[in-house]
């Protein structure tokens, strides 16, 4: 990791009102590598890099700065949370259901179309999930392979 990345990454913190822990600069540092991670592999990136840590510690700190709106939980039917950092749109995920891999995807149309619902029922629409399930790529020429066997 470069300095430019550790004084970008302390201002970050500090900016949103987070103290600056080694705990903290290595989570933020293996979600910014490893998009879509679960906390347990954000845990294994942390302690090879920094050392003991417990996994409630990392919870701990995925919650914080999720909360201050650093990172994004996302949560799939039948899997674990994944998080990343990229919050400052309204992104949506393609999920493959062989191999789990996620990719991101913008918006269908326009920056942030789904927002606007047929029906808001008076709500205040602020955040929209969308999950794209199939396969990936990878996946589909896998199952050409072995069906040309």
């Amino acid at each position: 990791m470069s300095k430019e990345t550790s004084v970008g990454n302390d201002a970050l913190l500090r900016r949103h009102g987070l103290h600056v822990t080694a705990q903290r600069l290595a989570v933020l540092r293996a979600v910014t590598d490893r998009s879509h991670s679960t906390a347990d592999d954000i845990c294994n990136v942390v302690r090879a890099e920094i050392g003991a840590i417990s996994r409630q510690a990392v919870y701990d700190v995925l919650a914080a700065l999720t909360d201050k709106g650093l990172l994004r939980r996302i949560q799939p039917a039948g899997s674990s949370a994944r998080y990343e950092d990229r919050v400052g749109d309204n992104h949506h995920h393609l999920i493959c259901r062989a191999c789990s891999r996620m990719d991101d995807v913008d918006c269908a149309v326009g920056d942030t179309p789904c927002l606007t619902a047929a029906d808001d029922s008076g709500y205040e629409v602020d955040e929209a999930e969308v999950i794209y399930w199939g396969r990936c790529p990878e996946c589909v020429a896998a199952t050409s392979v072995s069906s040309d066997r």
